[in-house]
């Protein structure tokens, strides 16, 4: 309830007196706030009989000593002020950017700093904040081919004075010098490239030449990395492109494969190879050694039948009929006093057992004995020479 209102006490907020008045009067307001001023400033109080009928307390005039403290503190909060003003401080991902009378001056690196207040003004730039745009658009290859190409480009500020003010619109700069970059490397590049190994080289071709446009507008800007999707072609020829895809990742398996059996096939073959030249080696090492030694025993025998013709003659005829007779199974003798030869099958004798056999002939049947006496004296001429 308001202290005007009805029932409300009657208490004047104002004098501290209750009762049943009117509000207070305007002029006793102010006069009692200037004796309020004038204690606080050290104003001096009037007697009874002095200054205003109203009050005992004198009221500060002009020239007197309130008016220099009231100077001394408004010149006290101009210093305070001024000293809160001539210090700044920079954080750690930021940079300042000083401006004297509204011209560049140089850039303070983070901490505490001293400026000329109303004449000095700090701009502080963020250069560890990461800025990151899009980038799509349909480019021509070099071998003519359309290809839809999608990269994210994320940024930071390298130089805050060249952002500020090098470029009226560093992020506009960017954005121009990354479709220019992009068009140039595509330009440059095959599809079959771009599609398949050479994301990673595009990559770092974008990167670059927008980072040597940006240092050429100085912008201040630098590219911290360019991320390409994966290429793809327009929509419209796609069935086509992913046909061309399967040929391609079909030739790369049979090719794998190819070589998995050369791998296989190759060291085989080359290792048969190598035994057939040492087999061949070996043959002709044996052959050449035969070879002289049928030459040595030519020589020996040479020398011999030199010495007794006759003698040798005979042997080497003995020793020719031994090694014919010795790998056949048929027996031709002739019987002294006789004009005809006798045939002995000798492989069917050998068969035979006591008594008939298969052979029909007898032991003792006189052939047989004449063959076996022919026989030892083959061997007794053999053991003879």
């Amino acid at each position: 309830m308001a202290w005007n209102e009805p029932g409300g006490g009657n208490k004047d907020p104002w004098s501290g007196k209750g009762g049943d008045q009117g509000p207070p009067d305007l002029d006793e307001v102010v006069k009692k706030m200037q004796e309020k001023l004038g204690g606080l400033f050290g104003g001096r109080r009037g007697g009874s009989g002095g200054g205003d009928s109203g009050g005992g307390v004198g009221i500060p005039g002009p020239g007197t000593s309130g008016f220099k403290g009231v100077a001394v503190l408004v010149l006290a909060g101009i210093v305070v002020l001024l000293g809160i003003k001539s210090f700044y401080t920079i954080a750690p991902a930021e940079r300042g950017v000083i401006l004297r009378f509204g011209a560049y001056k140089e850039v303070t690196q983070p901490g505490p700093h001293f400026l000329v207040p109303f004449v000095d003004q700090v701009l502080k730039v963020n250069v560890d904040q990461i800025s990151s745009f899009r980038h799509n658009a349909l480019m021509l290859t070099r071998d003519e081919n359309i290809v839809d190409l999608e990269l994210t480009v994320q940024s930071r500020i390298q130089d805050a004075a060249d952002y500020l003010f090098q470029d009226q619109n560093p992020d506009k700069t960017i954005k121009d010098a990354t479709e220019t970059a992009v068009r140039e490397t595509i330009g440059k590049s095959n599809l079959d490239f771009i599609l398949t190994e050479g994301r990673s080289s595009v990559a770092a071709d974008i990167k670059a030449s927008t980072q040597k446009m940006l240092n050429e507008y100085r912008t201040g800007l630098e590219v911290t990395s360019v991320n390409t999707q994966p290429a793809k072609p327009p929509e419209q020829v796609k069935g086509a492109f992913d046909d061309a895809i399967k040929a391609r990742e079909d030739k790369a398996r049979l090719e794998n494969q190819a070589e998995a059996y050369a791998n296989e096939v190759v060291p085989r073959a080359r290792g048969a190879a190598a035994r057939q030249v040492e087999d061949a080696k070996a043959y002709r090492d044996r052959v050449v050694a035969e070879s002289e030694g049928e030459a040595s025993r030519f020589l020996a025998v040479l020398t011999e039948y030199e010495k007794a013709p006759a003698v040798t003659r005979q042997r080497l005829y003995l020793e020719t009929v031994e090694q014919v007779l010795g790998n056949t199974k048929n027996v031709v003798m002739d019987v002294q006093g006789g004009n005809s030869l006798i045939y002995l099958p000798l492989d069917r004798l050998m068969q035979g057992s006591t008594g008939t056999g298969n052979s029909g002939f007898s032991l003792q049947d006189p052939a047989k004995k004449q063959a076996e006496q022919r026989q030892r004296e083959v061997n007794r001429s053999r053991r003879s020479r």
